[in-house]
C-alpha cells in the first residue's frame, strides 16, 4: 500500500510529485524548539504507515484539534475521510489520547516532509473551526514544535483565532504558495509583460488574449481546444481581456479540464486539494488552506485575486470524501507537480488523456463519485448562473450555447463576466 503522505518518489510512495520542495523544511529550522531530532538519512523511516502507526497519528490529530475535548461535526467528518485517503489504512479516533510527547515518539523516524503532511492536516482541521479559540491553535504549535515543523498557516490560524483577519491575509501572502513566486514565474503565463504581484489581473492585454483565441483553432478534442469551450460554455473572459481571471489563476483553469473537476464552489475546493497535494513544495498547502477559509469558514473575504467569501461549502454532505479523494490523486501523480507553473500552452496540442498520462493522473475513486464529485461536462457540473452566462456570450456571437446540462455543463465558480470579484452563482 502506498502512502499519500510521503513525498514523490519516495520509497514505494505513488502519492508524491516531482518538483520543487521547501528547501526549509529539509532540515530542522534553527533556534526551534524540537524535542524529537530528526533520524539519520541511513535511519529514516521511508515505508508507507502501517495500520498501528495510523491508530497513533488519528488519535494525535483527534487530540490536538479538539475543542474541549470534542470534534465538530466537519472535523470528525474530514479525519474519517483523509486518513484512509492518506494512507489506506482507516482512521482510529477512539483509545487514549496522543499528547505532543507521544506524537514525538510516533515520528521518530519520519522525515520532516512526514512530519508536516501530518502537522498540515492538523492545521486544516483548525482552519474549518469559527470560532476558532486560541487553545486549539495553540495546542497544534504544540505539537508542531514537538516534531521541528514551522508551518506557516499555522501562523494564520493564530490570526484568525485572534481576529485580525487582515494580518491573516497578509500572512496568506508572505507565508504561503506566492512567498516563492518569482517574476521570472511569469513566463508561463504568457502575459505581454511581467506582473507585479503573483495574482495581478492582466485586463488590457490582447496579445494574451489572442494566445488563448488560437486554442479554438486546435483539432477537437485537444487540450487547448475543451478548454476554450468550457470558458464559451460558461461566458468566461479570456485572460488579457476585460472582466477576466488574473493570469495566475487561469492556470488552474487546464487542472479543471485535465483532473475532470466541474466549477461549482465545492468542485473548486476539490480542485485546489489536488493541486496542493501534487505539489512537494510544502508552501502548496496554503492553496487548499486559502479555499477553505473562503468557501467553509469565511475567515477571508477574497482571495487568489478573484475568489470571493462563500462559506459553508466543505461542511455540506460529501465534501469530506471528495476533497480526501482529490488530495490522493494529487499525491499520486506521477512525480511533484507545481500545476500553477506549468507552461499549458506546450500542451496545449495534446489530448486530456495524454496529459493525464503524462502526470500520472488517478480516476476519482468510486467512493468520490458517489458523494457527488461532478465532472466538466456532467450534469451538475455547472451552476445555473454559468449557464444563463454562456447562453448570453453564445447570443452575442450569434451561435448556439453549448451549455445544457449532460452536453458541457460545468459548475460554479468565483467567476462572472461583469465583475471577476462577484461570487459563483
Amino acid at each position: 500500500m502506498h502512502s499519500a503522505l510521503l513525498p514523490h518518489g519516495v520509497g514505494s510512495a505513488a502519492f508524491t510529485v516531482s518538483g520543487r520542495t521547501d528547501a526549509r523544511r529539509s532540515e530542522p529550522p534553527t533556534g526551534a524548539h524540537q524535542s524529537t531530532p530528526l533520524p539519520e538519512p541511513t535511519a529514516a523511516l521511508l515505508d508507507p504507515p502501517d495500520a498501528a502507526e495510523v491508530a497513533g497519528i488519528s488519535r494525535a490529530i483527534r487530540c490536538a484539534v479538539s475543542a474541549e475535548g470534542c470534534l465538530t461535526d466537519t472535523q470528525r467528518l474530514l479525519l474519517l475521510a483523509l486518513v484512509p485517503a492518506m494512507t489506506g489504512h482507516p482512521a482510529v479516533l477512539d483509545g487514549d489520547p496522543v499528547e505532543p510527547d507521544g506524537f514525538g515518539g510516533l515520528m521518530a523516524r519520519r522525515t520532516i516532509e512526514f512530519r508536516t503532511r501530518i502537522v498540515q492536516i492538523m492545521v486544516l482541521l483548525a482552519l474549518v473551526v469559527r470560532p476558532l479559540p486560541p487553545e486549539l491553535t495553540a495546542r497544534v504549535a504544540a505539537y508542531a514544535r514537538e516534531v521541528g515543523v514551522e508551518e506557516g498557516m499555522l501562523d494564520v490560524a493564530d490570526r484568525f483565532a485572534a481576529g485580525s483577519l487582515g494580518l491573516a491575509a497578509v500572512d496568506f501572502e508572505r507565508n504561503g504558495y506566492t512567498a516563492t513566486w518569482h517574476a521570472a514565474d511569469t513566463t508561463v503565463l504568457h502575459t505581454s509583460r511581467e506582473l507585479s504581484t503573483a495574482w495581478e489581473a492582466s485586463v488590457a492585454d490582447p496579445d494574451l488574449a489572442r494566445q488563448w483565441a488560437v486554442l479554438e483553432g486546435l483539432a477537437e478534442g485537444t487540450l487547448g481546444r475543451r478548454v476554450t469551450e468550457f470558458y464559451r460554455a460558461r461566458g468566461f473572459a479570456y485572460p488579457g481581456l476585460p472582466g477576466s481571471a488574473p493570469p495566475l489563476l487561469a492556470q488552474h483553469d487546464w487542472v479543471h479540464v485535465v483532473a475532470d473537476f466541474g466549477t461549482t464552489v465545492e468542485s473548486e475546493l476539490e480542485v485546489f486539494a489536488f493541486i496542493a497535494r501534487a505539489n512537494d513544495d510544502m508552501h502548496a498547502f496554503s492553496l487548499l488552506a486559502t479555499l477553505v477559509s473562503l468557501f467553509e469558514t469565511g475567515y477571508l473575504r477574497s482571495g487568489a485575486g478573484l475568489f470571493e467569501y462563500s462559506p459553508g461549502h466543505l461542511s455540506e454532505r460529501g465534501m469530506a470524501e471528495r476533497v480526501a479523494d482529490a488530495m490522493r490523486r494529487g499525491a499520486q501523480c506521477t512525480g511533484s507537480v507545481d500545476f500553477l507553473r506549468t507552461d499549458w500552452s506546450a500542451l496545449a496540442d495534446q489530448t486530456p488523456e495524454e496529459v493525464r498520462a503524462r502526470f500520472g493522473v488517478p480516476a476519482k475513486s468510486p467512493g468520490a463519485v458517489a458523494a457527488g464529485s461532478r465532472g466538466l461536462w456532467a450534469v451538475g457540473g455547472i451552476s445555473p448562473f454559468q449557464v444563463q452566462a454562456g447562453r448570453d456570450l453564445a447570443k452575442r456571437q450569434g451561435c448556439t450555447s453549448r451549455t445544457e446540462p449532460g452536453s458541457t455543463p460545468k459548475a460554479d465558480r468565483t467567476r462572472t463576466t461583469a465583475r471577476l470579484s462577484t461570487l459563483r452563482r
